[in-house]
């Protein structure tokens, strides 16, 4: 649930010295951010080429650390980095690295108590998820706009449907967060926002410094898809004007989602880099508010195993660097 680029929480690159700057104009070069997401009791970070995981074994207690190197052309080719393009590789990477690091993070906790789980199963799981996900948040607000509303090529109808799927998302995040197993997965994506803001403010990377940081972030998944919500309506006020019939209207709510999704990232990018100017600020406000759905207090123990994987990540930057030089 960490943004993604946006989506985990990112963070800036260092800057160079201004007497530097000032003795050997360069352009400009586009900050990279890093990003983070929280998995089966640990946190994965993700560097511009490297990512790190990090769990604390349930037996005894040892933080594990699995590193590796992003080498897809997600994450090399230049094109994926192109506006509104960016937004898709973004999803593509949740599907990709998200998966990975959790299949990994499940098996560390699993393998703690002798148990063995595949790929197949959590693909499985995974994918059912998805069919559940598409049948509650697209098909559900659709059913039951069109029995509130019978013209289904209103704005009236796109604003019904949307308010909806608003609730339903928030509803859905309020009724899982009483489960044990996911508050505690929400504690682990509040203590990767903090190890990354912390960072962002220049703090030392300790429990006591890390503490001290907010569980909320800009660029956090949560607030990416607040963003997409609002952005469906514009998009379906516009595909309204066409009167669509059943099926026009049910394909545009899937066709529609590169789209949605690519306007929603470079939105949520936008306001986190312009997070003090004052009206952005306040456009910033319910994006802030939503994280509070999916982040908790982390413990103490909790804030060692983010550290440890934001650590493990920039070592990784580091090495790829001082080897390039």
């Amino acid at each position: 649930m960490g943004v993604p680029d946006p989506t985990g929480a990112e963070t800036l690159a260092e800057a160079p010295h201004p007497a530097r700057l000032a003795s050997e104009p360069k352009p400009k070069a586009e900050p990279f951010f890093y990003g983070g997401q929280a998995v089966i009791e640990g946190v994965m970070m993700r560097g511009k080429r490297h990512y790190a995981v990090a769990v604390r074994l349930p037996t005894t207690k040892e933080i594990v650390i699995n590193r590796g190197e992003l080498k897809a052309p997600i994450y090399t080719n230049p094109v994926w980095k192109l506006p509104f393009v960016r937004g898709l590789a973004l999803i593509g990477e949740q599907l990709h690295l998200g998966m990975k690091s959790l299949i990994w993070s499940a098996n560390m906790n699993a393998g703690a108590h002798d148990v063995r789980i595949g790929k197949r199963e959590i693909t499985g799981s995974v994918a059912l998820a998805g069919v559940f996900a598409l049948a509650l948040f697209i098909g559900l607000p659709l059913l039951l706009a069109s029995l509130a509303i019978h013209r289904s090529g209103s704005f009236t109808f796109v604003l019904v449907e949307g308010v909806i799927r608003v609730g339903l998302v928030l509803g859905y995040l309020t009724a899982i967060s009483l489960l044990p197993d996911v508050r505690r997965v929400f504690q682990y994506h509040g203590a990767e926002h903090k190890t990354i803001n912390a960072f962002e403010s220049g703090w030392t990377l300790d429990v006591p410094a890390v503490r001290r940081a907010s569980t909320l972030h800009p660029r956090c998944g949560t607030g990416f898809l607040l963003v997409v919500l609002v952005v469906s309506v514009i998009v379906f006020s516009i595909v309204a004007l066409f009167h669509p019939n059943l099926f026009w209207l049910i394909a545009s709510r899937v066709l529609a989602i590169p789209l949605i999704a690519g306007t929603g990232f470079e939105l949520i990018r936008y306001m986190a880099r312009h997070r003090y100017n004052p009206v952005v600020r306040i456009a910033l406000l319910p994006v802030l508010g939503t994280q509070k759905f999916t982040t908790r207090e982390p413990s103490d123990d909790m804030l060692e195993v983010a550290i440890c994987a934001f650590n493990s990540a920039r070592q990784g930057e580091e090495e790829a660097a001082g080897a390039a030089a």
